[in-house]
This record gives structure tokens, sequence and C-alpha cells, in this order.
């Protein structure tokens, strides 16, 4: 019998532990943002940029992309987030070249000079066109989005670097949470 409980009893422990107490079990999941499943492939479409000229057809692959949509020419709430993005990127050290910016706006184009001088490597895309529309717009929203609602949300994408689109933050997340997912993603992630 005590050879049974040597055995047995710390394994009836840990079973109450880990299934008892919900305190010390795990979260069930590690991320901070939205993830989507399944990851949706988005179309390749080539989008007019801010400064002139026209974006590649697959602008959105080849590395991790935050994409920021936006409606306007970029207000002060817009500008603010697209700084703490470049932030987030530059925190990145060393895997800061494995991860890119993209604006999507709809109207009036932001201030050339100040995303010349302030986001030097940012795409700023329109997405006013019917392409964009109706094959790229739908894809960041659920069901009951509308473009025009999707713009107004002010939420950050994650596209891995096949183009599919895979996380998502709301408005209020802390760039620390982006960040932290982010880094993990970096991590595990052999492309891109």
């Amino acid at each position: 019998m005590l050879l049974a409980a040597l055995f047995f009893v710390p394994l009836g422990i840990s079973f109450y532990w880990y299934y008892g107490l919900d305190s010390v079990r795990p979260a069930a999941s590690v991320q901070k943002g939205e993830l989507i499943v399944p990851a949706r492939p988005l179309p390749q479409l080539e989008l007019p940029l801010a400064h002139g000229g026209m974006t590649a057809a697959d602008f959105l692959e080849r590395t991790w992309t935050l994409v920021y949509l936006a409606e306007g020419p970029c207000d002060n709430q817009c500008r603010d987030r697209l700084a703490e993005l470049r932030q987030l990127r530059l925190a990145l050290g060393r895997d800061r070249n494995r991860v890119g910016g993209v604006l999507l706006y709809s109207g009036e184009a932001p201030d050339l000079e100040w995303l010349s001088r302030e986001h030097a490597g940012l795409i700023a895309a329109s997405v006013d066109g019917a392409e964009a529309r109706t094959g790229l717009l739908p894809r960041f929203g659920g069901e009951p989005d509308a473009p025009e609602a999707l713009l107004r949300a002010e939420r950050v994408y994650i596209v891995d670097p096949n183009g599919n689109l895979m996380m998502r933050y709301d408005a209020g997340t802390a760039l620390k949470d982006i960040h932290e997912d982010l880094k993990r993603l970096l991590r595990l992630s052999r492309i891109g």
C-alpha cells in the first residue's frame, strides 16, 4: 500500500491542482490579439499609392506586415497610432526588417511631406477603388462590418508573409501586447 501511495498520491495531487484549481491552470491561449481562424488569404491587387504610382500586386507578401486602416487624410489619432507602430517595428531590433508597415486609407490622401519625413518605409495606399472595396476590405472584417465601419474602427492587423490575414487588434489594444505577439510570431516563424 505504501509503495502504491508513493506513485499514485503525487499523480492525484497533480490532477487536482491542474483540473481543480482554476487559478493555477494555464490560459487557453497566449496571444493578446484576436486570432483569425482560419487565416484569410488576401487578394493580390494593385492599389494607388499616396505619392503616385501603384503598389505591386503582392505588396502584402514576403514580410510580416502591420496593416492599419484609416478614413480620411490621417488625423492626429491616426498619426499617433502610426508613430506607435513605427516604434514597435524599431523595438524588434534585428528582426525589424522582417516586418513592414502598410496604411490603407479612404478619401483624401495623408500629408505626403509628413509621410516621407516620419514614415519613409510605410506603404500608404488608397482603398477607394471598386476592386479594393469589394475584394480587399471585406476580407478584413467579419460579416457585419461594412467598409466604412472597418475604416473607422482603427484596428491594427497582422498579415503573414504568404499574404494571409491572421490577427487583429482593436483600437484600445496596448502596443506592448502587439509587440509581445509579434515577437512570438517572429521567433516561431521560419518565413518572412
